[in-house]
């Protein structure tokens, strides 16, 4: 099912549900995917309608909930305001399209559609982006889930091996930013994951990287498991030092981010990349997956 409502303080979203999860995508600016949760439940995401960043281009609002950039990341390129309103286009009854306006800074079209499986969570967001300028550009489609604050992210490292004649190259790179300390106590390493979690009072941003070949990052919040999967792109090159998962955090603000791998994309083609993610309650993220 799929109806226009009211959210967020704007009359014009799009709430598909199949009577067990809900998606609501603002059309007034965007995309945004605003909600994702249980019919009737809580939102896994999170909104932040006060958060603007000042660019040269514009005044940039992140909103909150799920979006599309380009990678690596350039202000002010990145930044360029998305506040206009956007075309959609219902595929079917569980399926529907989102159309930004062509960005006339970067002469990029951005475009989310959003499928929700007949039942269960399992919606699948499929992320494009097009170059509608007249030269060649290289870049990545860079998926950004802000989660709703309180919880921690979790990125699975590569499976454990003991020391062997067969284990003594490395398995993967992790990249950080200046900014990154690991002696802040939101970090967790554990032999299968690292956990990045939010803190109100902990406002100095953090932020790490890695080229995740398992295929998926997670978010914990209360009883609620978030786990987006997305396809690893062997012999790839991805953006900041070769990372496919990024997660941020600072203060109650986070996000779990996945990016396509780097290309030179001709006028006129575009980039598709595709996440498919699925929520849990009272499941742990230890009975999901493989160590």
């Amino acid at each position: 099912m799929i109806e226009k409502i009211e959210f967020y303080g704007g009359a014009n979203c799009l709430r598909l549900s199949n009577g067990e999860i809900d998606v609501i995508v603002s059309t007034d600016f965007g995309p945004r995917v605003l909600f994702y949760g249980f019919t009737d439940g809580e939102n896994i995401l999170g909104l932040h309608p006060d958060a603007k960043v000042e660019t040269e281009l514009g005044v940039w609002r992140p909103y909150g909930g799920h979006r599309l950039w380009m990678a690596p990341e350039n202000m002010p390129l990145s930044y360029a305001p998305d506040n206009a309103p956007v075309a959609h286009f219902t595929e079917n009854d569980f399926a529907a399209r989102f159309v930004a306006p062509v960005e006339e800074a970067t002469k990029i079209q951005k475009e989310i559609v959003v499928t929700l499986s007949e039942k269960g969570s399992e919606a699948v967001i499929e992320h494009r982006i097009t170059n509608r300028g007249e030269r060649e550009k290289e870049l990545s489609a860079w998926a950004l889930t802000i989660m709703r604050g309180g919880g921690a992210a979790i990125v699975p490292n590569e499976p454990h091996a003991p020391y062997s004649p067969e284990s003594l190259l490395p398995v993967r790179s992790l990249a950080v930013w200046s900014y990154t300390d690991f002696t802040d106590s939101r970090w967790t390493f554990e032999k299968d994951f690292i956990r990045l979690r939010t803190d109100e009072n902990l406002h100095g941003p953090q932020k790490f990287g890695v080229l995740n070949r398992r295929g998926w990052a997670a978010y914990e919040w209360q009883n609620l498991l978030f786990v987006k999967r997305f396809d690893v792109v062997e012999r790839a090159a991805f953006p900041d030092l070769n990372c496919n998962t990024e997660v941020y955090t600072a203060g109650s603000f986070v996000e779990v981010e996945s990016l396509s791998p780097l290309e030179t994309l001709p006028p006129g083609e575009a980039i598709v990349h595709t996440e498919r993610w699925q929520l849990f309650d009272n499941v742990g993220i230890d009975s999901l997956f493989e160590k």
